[in-house]
């Protein structure tokens, strides 16, 4: 079972010794059709409206407020809200966000390159370094590690449940998970 989630932040248990938690706001979401146990799911995120949307939102006869649409794998048989009782009984969870984005970055950041001597005269301090050989091959070798983008990628990471609270829609799970707080990402029930 998937559901789309936000993330709120961290935080830690009360208990001794603490665990770090990170705490997950369960989207209310709409079922629009289930076929073979995967649907198409609507939820809300944002003010975004153009013609497609208003279309779905027509065809599947939803309110306003749910303008996204995503295909997940659901325990629903039919269309209707979207049921979250596994979660009270899920025991581990994988969370897919995107990482926080570190725009164009050098390799000492984006590789952990060690650089130079940061003293004067060296005029090596934050480079690369060398990267390839003379004559022979004549060219850099592809998955050679340089500068460039850094950060937002989807990683995916598997987390211990801690509790979950169906009044509030509140899923506490062990560990840190990526991404920014206010994130928005998914959630798959593993166990």
């Amino acid at each position: 079972m998937e559901f789309i989630v936000e993330k709120i932040g961290m935080s830690r248990t009360i208990s001794v010794p603490s665990t770090p938690v990170t705490l997950l706001k369960v989207k209310e979401a709409k079922v629009c059709e289930v076929e073979n146990g995967r649907a198409i799911v609507a939820y809300n995120d944002g003010k975004k409206m153009n013609k497609s949307i208003e279309g779905q939102q027509k065809k599947y006869d939803l309110p306003k407020e749910f303008n996204r649409f995503v295909t997940l794998t659901v325990s629903n048989t039919e269309a209707g809200d979207l049921e979250t009782a596994s979660l009270g009984e899920a025991k581990v969870v994988k969370a897919s966000f995107n990482t926080k984005g570190r725009g164009y970055s050098g390799v000492m950041k984006r590789w952990n390159f060690a650089g130079g001597p940061a003293a004067h005269g060296s005029r090596f301090h934050r480079r690369p370094g060398s990267i390839g050989n003379c004559e022979w091959p004549g060219r850099v070798m592809p998955g050679r590690k340089m500068a460039g983008q850094y950060g937002n990628t989807q990683v995916t990471v598997k987390n211990e449940v801690i509790s979950y609270d169906a009044e509030n829609g509140i899923l506490v799970v062990a560990g840190s998970i990526p991404g920014a707080n206010g994130a928005m990402g998914r959630v798959k029930v593993v166990k």
